[in-house]
């Protein structure tokens, strides 16, 4: 098990969000989640589609969550993984993306709205660029299937609930 708190980047700013991370950090976080808001959250829940309203009202995007975070690097003990959506990704060519996101001191990524089908670009990329893909699963999820998903694992396992 590990201690793995999320923050959503840019709520209420971007200052209060890397000063928020040092002190995850500090509190001895193993992993910190960043989310990077995006305007169609279908995963999140209320408090976090909240938050990343906020954000994004505040002007916040991948670009500037990717500069705070350089500006928090290379103190955090932890480990950083991202948290976005494919349409950001895809919008900027996935290529580009880890190699845009790496620089920033980021360790893994959380794709929730990638089935693990269409993850072989996604994962593929994020080896060449070190960085661990985060697959998602349910307690519901049928055992054939999280057997496929823990053997693509490159990084740690989700398991969502409610």
């Amino acid at each position: 098990m590990a201690f793995i708190p999320f923050i959503t980047a840019g709520d209420p700013d971007p200052a209060t969000t890397s000063k928020a991370l040092k002190i995850l950090d500090s509190c001895g976080s193993d992993v910190i989640e960043v989310g990077v808001p995006y305007s169609g959250p279908s995963t999140d829940g209320p408090v976090i589609q909240t938050s990343a309203t906020r954000a994004l009202k505040k002007g916040t995007t991948l670009d500037s969550v990717v500069e705070m975070l350089k500006g928090v690097i290379p103190e955090p003990s932890c480990s950083i993984v991202l948290f976005t959506y494919c349409n950001p990704i895809m919008k900027r060519g996935v290529g580009n993306f880890m190699a845009t996101i790496k620089p920033a001191g980021v360790h893994g990524l959380v794709v929730p709205d990638l089935p693990l089908e269409e993850t072989t670009l996604l994962r593929s990329e994020a080896i060449m660029h070190n960085i661990e893909m985060v697959l998602l699963t349910t307690p519901t999820t049928p055992t054939d299937r999280m057997k496929e998903i823990t053997n693509a694992l490159e990084g740690f396992l989700y398991l969502v609930s409610v």
